[in-house]
């Protein structure tokens, strides 16, 4: 699902998928980070101590500052922000930011993302980031600023990619994210991709896809070159 800021207009390749409902698995590292910076519970300068147990990641196996620990996606640093956040603080900015349907509990605290009944579809997904690009949240400017900077992910003479990517395993099936928002010098795209792969799929490529097949649905919209 794209959506054309400009034109206002939405583009996908299955507008009945873009309002069903997903675990936004990773990609709730943007609201968690901005609901962390809005309570004081990490900051700008944020660094996550590495305790020297094995992790899932060898990426996650080192002290990481806030931009790292949000674009390798380390799972534990982003746990303990949610803990640290706690139940009552993290319900009630999500009601303020209007984000999907999450269920946080203290036995869901630190994983409502990865698993359970919390979802967001696509078409909330852009709802979402619009209103953040559009500076329409509740949020604090140095947020914001902060917010920016972290979720760019590539700058080139044409555009600047920014984004977040998920991946989720609930009873057994995969489903993976990609969404964020591109800017070019004239307009500014929104996009959330979401993909479950079928069982004679080769796994070793998913981590890459979800990001190849967006930039081809944006090549194919004419907003990047091919």
């Amino acid at each position: 699902l794209v959506f054309d800021l400009n034109n206002k207009l939405y583009h996908s390749n299955n507008y009945k998928k873009a309002n069903q409902g997903h675990l936004p698995a990773s990609t709730y590292k943007i609201p968690n980070s901005i609901i962390g910076l809005e309570t004081a519970v990490i900051s700008k300068n944020e660094i996550f101590k590495w305790n020297g147990e094995k992790r899932y990641l060898p990426a996650w196996e080192k002290d990481l500052n806030l931009k790292q620990a949000f674009q390798f996606s380390c799972v534990p640093c982003y746990q303990e922000v949610a803990r640290n956040i706690g139940v009552d603080a993290m319900n009630d900015y999500l009601i303020k930011l209007d984000y999907g349907t999450m269920e946080v509990n203290t036995k869901t605290l630190d994983n409502f993302w990865l698993g359970g009944n919390s979802k967001i579809s696509p078409l909330q997904q852009i709802d979402f980031l619009k209103r953040f690009y559009l500076k329409e949240l509740p949020i604090s400017e140095s947020t914001y600023q902060v917010m920016k900077d972290i979720l760019q992910i590539n700058i080139s003479d044409n555009y600047i990619l920014s984004g977040k990517t998920g991946w989720s395993i609930s009873n057994k099936i995969d489903n993976g994210w990609f969404v964020g928002f591109l800017e070019t010098n004239k307009n500014v795209y929104f996009f959330a991709t979401n993909i479950e792969p079928n069982k004679s799929f080769n796994m070793d490529l998913f981590a890459n896809i979800r990001k190849s097949i967006t930039m081809e649905a944006l090549k194919s919209l004419e907003v990047v070159k091919q």
